[in-house]
Order: structure tokens, then C-alpha cells, then sequence
């Protein structure tokens, strides 16, 4: 049987220490949370490799290490409300739960939700919420948000998502331009996001955040 909490181990000391990672709260969490219960049975034994776990349609979860650099990136604290655009299987969910004060996760792929609300509950995570709905929309209702975070990557995010960060709030994303991203941090201040390059990394493109069409006449 696979010696997953070793491997967990492995994947800190290898994968998230030499990457500059040295919030001891982000590191904490990655060992504690089990990284094989958030993905797919027949791929377990991908968990801990240093690369993207495939999840359904073209969904997958991020590398560790990217994650790490984001959620550092991020700088989340006690007492935030977070809320995050395509949890997947709900692991980066865990994570945030652990450092905030509490998560709202928005997932539009409903087998994905229901993965994610049974391994969030067989975890104890009990302050976090995965919502079904359309990960344009966020969820305002529970808003407005300290942090924003899209493990994912983006084009463009829309207006309804960026109106739900709090004023001096902070927001995450991986913008992609071709084969290759920036992962971005954004500060709303009177009302406007100023977005800052922190590192370079690459993920797909979700539905609903590329580009809109510009027609040529």
C-alpha cells in the first residue's frame, strides 16, 4: 500500500521548500492536508508528482508547487473571507480553510462539487462551502470578499467577480497568453484593481474566462 503521508512529506521538503515558499502556515497545511483524497481514485498515485493532476473534462489540479507560490502570493490571514472560483475536488479549498476564516468555493461542474463537499467532509473542513453555479457569477450573496483566487488559468476576469472584492481586498489569478502565464495579484483601491506580476506558470484557460471574440468589419 502507498505510503501517501510519506509522500506528502517528500513533496514539501522537494517540491515547496526549494521553491521559496517559507510561510510555515502554507507549509503546515500542505502536510497536513491529504492531497490524494482531492482527486480522482485512478489517479492517487499522481497526487505528489511535480506536475498537474487531471480531474474531468479538461479540468485538472495544479502542480504543489504553483499552488504554494499562489496561496503565498495571496498572503491569506485569520480572519479572511475567501472566495474561490473552481475549487475542482475541493484540495486548494482545504488549503484556504485552513488559513482563513472561512471559504466560499464556487464550482460550476456539479459531479466536481459533490466530489468536493464529500472529501471536504471526510476531512473535517467545516469552514468552507461549495456552491454550484456559474464560475462567472462568484457568489455576490455572500460577498463582498478580503481575497479572491482562481487556481486556474484566466484570459480575462469578468466585472461581476472583480464588484465582489472587498475595497483593499486582494485577488489571484493565472493570466495565460499562449503556452506560457503570469500569475498575477491584484489590489482594489478606490474602487479600481492594480494587477502586479508575482511569477510565471502555466494551466489551462477555464470556460468562461478567455478573450471575447473582436469582430473586424
Amino acid at each position: 500500500m502507498a505510503d501517501f503521508a510519506q509522500r506528502r512529506r517528500t513533496m514539501v521538503d522537494t517540491q515547496i521548500r526549494p521553491s521559496d515558499v517559507t510561510s510555515f502556515t502554507i507549509i503546515d497545511a500542505m502536510l497536513a492536508i491529504p492531497r490524494d483524497a482531492f482527486v480522482p481514485d485512478t489517479a492517487r498515485d499522481l497526487a505528489y508528482v511535480g506536475g498537474p493532476v487531471p480531474l474531468a473534462r479538461g479540468r485538472q489540479l495544479m502542480e504543489p508547487r504553483t499552488i504554494a507560490k499562489m496561496l503565498e502570493a495571496l498572503d491569506v490571514t485569520p480572519a479572511d473571507l475567501v472566495l474561490e472560483i473552481a475549487p475542482g475536488m475541493g484540495y486548494t479549498t482545504a488549503l484556504l480553510a485552513r488559513m482563513a476564516e472561512a471559504v466560499v468555493a464556487v464550482e460550476e461542474d456539479a459531479d466536481l462539487a459533490r466530489d468536493a463537499e464529500a472529501a471536504l467532509a471526510a476531512q473535517d473542513v467545516d469552514n468552507a462551502a461549495i456552491l454550484t453555479g456559474a464560475l462567472v457569477d462568484g457568489s455576490p450573496r455572500n460577498g463582498p470578499y478580503d481575497a479572491i483566487v482562481i487556481f486556474a488559468g484566466v484570459e480575462q476576469i469578468p466585472q461581476s467577480i472583480l464588484d465582489q472584492l472587498k475595497e483593499g481586498g486582494r485577488i489571484l489569478a493565472l493570466f495565460m497568453d499562449g503556452a506560457l502565464g503570469e500569475v498575477r495579484r491584484g489590489v482594489k483601491t478606490h474602487g479600481v484593481v492594480s494587477w502586479h506580476m508575482a511569477f510565471n506558470a502555466t494551466a489551462p484557460v477555464l470556460p468562461g474566462f478567455v478573450h471575447a471574440p473582436s469582430f473586424v468589419f
